[in-house]
């Protein structure tokens, strides 16, 4: 009887630590964005649709910007609330990152070929790219963690 319960104690033990594990390793959720001087600009909750990986931005930083309006997006996107928009759209998992899809720059309607990925040694630092031709622009985003 004794055998058993450590066993399942073992069991108990390693499926928290799998679970805590691949909670804290994935992308979903919500994470502080910054600008280039290290600004808190806003809030995009990344989540699963259709297969898909978005990103959409929540909470705008600075309140009478709130109600802005992404004026220089194309299609869909035009004159849509930025607070709201989804600017991350369609990335897919590819063994090290999501990639193939697209984020939008609210401010002058630019999309780009993106990919994003978890800092290696840190989990709660999301790496976003974002690429004109061969050149590119890495920012960190921070998770916030839930409550």
């Amino acid at each position: 009887m004794l055998i058993d319960k450590k066993k399942s104690m073992k069991a108990l033990l390693f499926f928290l630590f799998i679970s805590v594990t691949i909670n804290a390793q994935n992308v979903f959720g919500k994470w502080k964005t910054f600008n280039s001087d290290g600004e808190f600009r806003s809030i995009v909750e990344v989540f699963e649709k259709d297969g898909y990986i978005y990103g959409k931005i929540v909470r705008i930083a600075v309140e009478s910007k709130r109600n802005n309006l992404c004026t220089e997006c194309k299609g869909e996107d035009k004159n849509k609330k930025i607070e709201g928009l989804v600017l991350m759209k369609k990335f897919v998992w590819d063994e090290d990152a999501y990639v193939s899809g697209t984020i939008t720059n609210p401010e002058d309607g630019k999309v780009y070929r993106a990919k994003f990925w978890l800092d290696e040694n840190d989990s709660n630092i999301l790496h976003v790219r974002g690429y004109i031709g061969f050149f590119y622009k890495t920012m960190e985003w921070r998770r916030i963690p839930e409550s």
